[in-house]
């Protein structure tokens, strides 16, 4: 059974940073041949897309307000993908999930929740003032 697992949350000032780390396992699952995505879901808020990254991790894309803020990058090897935020905000407050879609990468699919086969459970982050 695949399983995706993040870690890497928590408590930290705005303008401080974060490294969230999305392992995936189960059997002989390998997420090189998957697009791998981060959304985030705030108290009372629709889940929305953070950011997506290609098998090879030529195509990347952001939400907008993260753009300039977060990074995402993978290593296929090691079955892992990782989330950089920088410069948190108060807004950036919210359960941040790892995806996994077996599709390939395109931009308008990338940022839609639904196309998403694999999930993991979530990490939290808080930023403070």
């Amino acid at each position: 059974q695949v399983q995706l697992v993040e870690t890497g949350g928590g408590l930290v000032q705005a303008g401080g940073s974060l490294r969230l780390s999305c392992t995936a396992s189960g059997g002989s699952f390998s997420i090189n041949r998957y697009t791998m995505g981060w959304f985030r879901q705030a108290p009372g808020k629709e889940r929305e897309f953070v950011a997506a990254i290609s098998y090879t991790s030529r195509s990347s894309d952001f939400l907008e307000s993260v753009r300039d803020r977060f990074t995402i990058s993978r290593d296929n090897a090691k079955n892992l993908v990782v989330l950089q935020m920088n410069n948190l905000r108060l807004e950036d407050t919210a359960v941040y999930y790892c995806a996994a879609d077996h599709t390939p990468y395109n931009p308008a699919a990338g940022r839609a929740a639904n196309e998403y086969d694999y999930w993991g459970q979530g990490t939290q982050v808080t930023v403070s003032s």
